[in-house]
């Protein structure tokens, strides 16, 4: 989860500047018009930074928008807070890194998308993505199979990760 910064308000003597390349090896360090986005390396799990107020060596304050994903920003938050002590920010939370299980499906949702987009029926999705049994079926025996049934799953599942869903991803589980 992206760890935001912006101008410290005033009042808060205490707050410091953030300079993103005394934290570690930057991955990535883009600047736009709504700021600077940069990723810093760490073996425990990289650092996302969106520093809204680029000037340098202004003092800066972390905003923490209240919404769903409050838990994970807090985290985030945390283990980058700890980095900034000098401080191993520790590992990722539990529940944050995909398991290979979740990854294993993403994949399969991505490929079964990409089929659908370039026009595949489900059968041929089903085919493609290695259920062979879905080539010897009768269309009566097609709809209620459970290879057509897992394959709707994961174009249904695709379709609203494009939506919006894919947001779940970044959540503590």
């Amino acid at each position: 989860m992206t760890v935001i910064l912006d101008a410290a308000p005033d009042g808060f003597a205490s707050a410091q500047p953030v300079d993103p390349h005394l934290l570690g090896a930057l991955l990535a360090d883009l600047a736009g018009i709504d700021g600077r986005h940069v990723i810093v390396a760490d073996a425990a799990g990289e650092h996302r930074l969106w520093l809204r107020d680029p000037t340098p060596g202004r003092p800066l304050a972390a905003i923490v928008p209240l919404d769903r994903d409050f838990i994970t920003r807090i985290a985030s938050l945390l283990r980058f807070h700890r980095r900034l002590l000098g401080r191993e920010a520790g590992p990722l939370p539990r529940g944050w890194p995909l398991t290979p299980y979740r990854l294993a499906r993403l994949n399969l949702i991505l490929r079964a998308l990409d089929l659908r987009d370039g026009g595949a029926t489900y059968r041929q999705i089903a085919v493609e993505l290695g259920r062979e049994d879905a080539t010897n079926l009768s269309a009566s025996d097609w709809k209620m199979s459970a290879s057509r049934s897992f394959v709707v799953r994961l174009v249904r599942d695709g379709i609203a990760m494009m939506e919006g869903d894919y947001r779940k991803l970044l959540r503590i589980r």
